[in-house]
């Protein structure tokens, strides 16, 4: 294989120095061109996608309360994702499928749905600023923020949009299987799915690719 992007070492940033999510990172390297903010969202749940989202920020229309989506309401969030849908220059939301999950892990996964979502702006960036200490290639420059959704403000926003739209699938997959509370919980392993995972057994949406999903299903039927 080729060489891809450059790879950025993962930068780290205390907390304490920065409150909430500012434009700091962005406008560190907006010199070089457009920067978008990358997340994901729905990498440890049992059911459904992994999804990912790219923004890019108009540094002159920052929504104010931008941060880490779990840190927000859902209130908060959907107010949130109209903004940033209405002031970015550019933003993007894009899946990966379970059948995906099976097929690369939920590791490239999630970076399948990460380079889809870049690809799908309608501005090119020349940098990535990516949550965690992983920087996927996306086709552009990518750099790691560890905790990032919580330091940069095109990152938070990104982790707003992955979030939102995730639990708008969620939602519709509960009216197709119904019984395992998808849209309240949106498939993470709480214990009313585990139990409706007893009772109903798992559906096309599970992520039967997991071992914990596999063994808590091994014993199922048994006496």
């Amino acid at each position: 294989m080729g060489r891809g992007p450059p790879v950025e070492p993962a930068v780290t940033r205390p907390r304490t120095a920065r409150p909430s999510p500012s434009l700091g990172l962005t406008l560190e390297t907006a010199h070089e061109g457009p920067v978008c903010g990358v997340d994901e969202a729905g990498r440890g749940p049992w059911a459904g996608p992994v999804s990912a989202a790219a923004v890019i920020l108009d540094p002159d229309r920052v929504p104010p309360g931008l941060n880490d989506s779990k840190k927000l309401t859902a209130a908060q969030r959907e107010a949130l994702e109209a903004e940033i849908r209405s002031t970015a220059l550019a933003h993007a939301v894009a899946f990966a499928s379970v059948a995906e999950i099976a097929e690369l892990n939920i590791l490239q996964a999630t970076g399948l749905a990460m380079r889809r979502a870049v690809a799908a702006l309608s501005l090119r960036p020349a940098t990535a600023l990516i949550d965690g200490n992983r920087v996927f290639d996306l086709g552009c420059r990518g750099v790691a923020v560890i905790g990032g959704d919580g330091l940069s403000a095109s990152i938070a926003a990104a982790s707003i949009l992955a979030k939102t739209a995730r639990d708008r699938v969620m939602v519709e997959m509960d009216v197709v299987h119904p019984g395992y509370g998808f849209a309240e919980h949106k498939g993470y392993g709480v214990p009313v799915h585990a139990e409706a995972l007893e009772r109903l057994g798992p559906c096309p949406e599970h992520r039967m690719s997991y071992r914990a999903l596999q063994q808590r299903l091994a014993g199922r039927g048994r006496a």
